[in-house]
């Protein structure tokens, strides 16, 4: 269930994308004179959990966890999904906790009349997992967002993050905020410290997503010494380093 683009269903994402982006509903002025950093994980394998989660601790700040129900305690050759006990340790931990659909697919395959169902589904999985607080921002699966779901998501969230490799600034869609990705190879997860300074240079919202966060990563995670790098240079730099729900608090939307 990684998040990656692939033959003709990734182009339809990719086109997608961009007329969301470009035809977008209404846009809020983001204006910060401090740099903002989320970190953000989708699916959250085990290793999120047990290293992403630790890191981000270990320096006094807290990440955003995208959820989808479906994939509780999945086992899959690389890594393995969390259940319900593992949701309920990251909200006590202080994390956020957000939606990533219950089923985990591409929110244009499901049908306009099942879309909240399906969110309804996750909420109530979250609920059951002893996550008090109902997710309030999301992410799209497969970073595929759909127009014609704009709609059902204003109503339920503050927030949906696709992908898109850019800097929130300037004018921007809540329902569409853009993300840079940590992934592999390691040198490249490494070298992201660049977007940090560019977020310095220029202030506005850099939200970074991943996956795995262990020794062995997937191609769509980094190791655990990397991922400190980032969030250290974060820090370092003068980022306030918020959860996604915190970084809306703070531009007041």
């Amino acid at each position: 269930m990684f998040e990656k683009f692939d033959g003709k269903g990734g182009l339809v994402d990719r086109l997608a994308n961009r007329l969301i982006w470009q035809f977008s509903g209404p846009r809020r002025t983001l204006e910060t004179e401090t740099p903002l950093v989320s970190f953000t994980f989708d699916d959250v394998p085990d290793s999120a959990l047990h290293q992403g989660a630790a890191i981000l601790e270990n320096h006094g700040v807290r990440g955003t966890f995208y959820i989808a129900g479906g994939l509780a305690g999945q086992v899959e050759p690389e890594r393995v999904l969390i259940g319900p006990e593992g949701c309920r340790e990251l909200a006590e931990r202080g994390h956020e906790i957000g939606c990533h659909t219950f089923s985990h697919r591409r929110v244009r395959d499901i049908p306009r009349r099942e879309l909240p169902g399906e969110l309804d589904r996750n909420a109530a999985y979250l609920a059951d997992a002893g996550v008090a607080l109902p997710p309030v921002n999301f992410a799209f699966p497969y970073n595929a967002a759909w127009p014609l779901a704009r709609s059902e998501f204003a109503r339920r969230f503050r927030s949906c993050r696709a992908g898109g490799e850019a800097i929130n600034r300037g004018p921007v869609d809540p329902l569409m905020l853009k993300a840079v990705e940590i992934r592999q190879p390691e040198e490249e997860a490494r070298a992201l410290t660049g977007w940090i300074d560019e977020v310095v240079r220029a202030p506005g919202w850099l939200v970074f997503f991943t996956h795995d966060i262990a020794a062995r990563p997937t191609p769509y995670g980094c190791r655990p010494e990397t991922f400190d790098h980032l969030v250290a240079h974060a820090l370092a730099r003068g980022c306030c380093v918020l959860t996604v729900e915190r970084a809306l608090d703070r531009l007041g939307w």
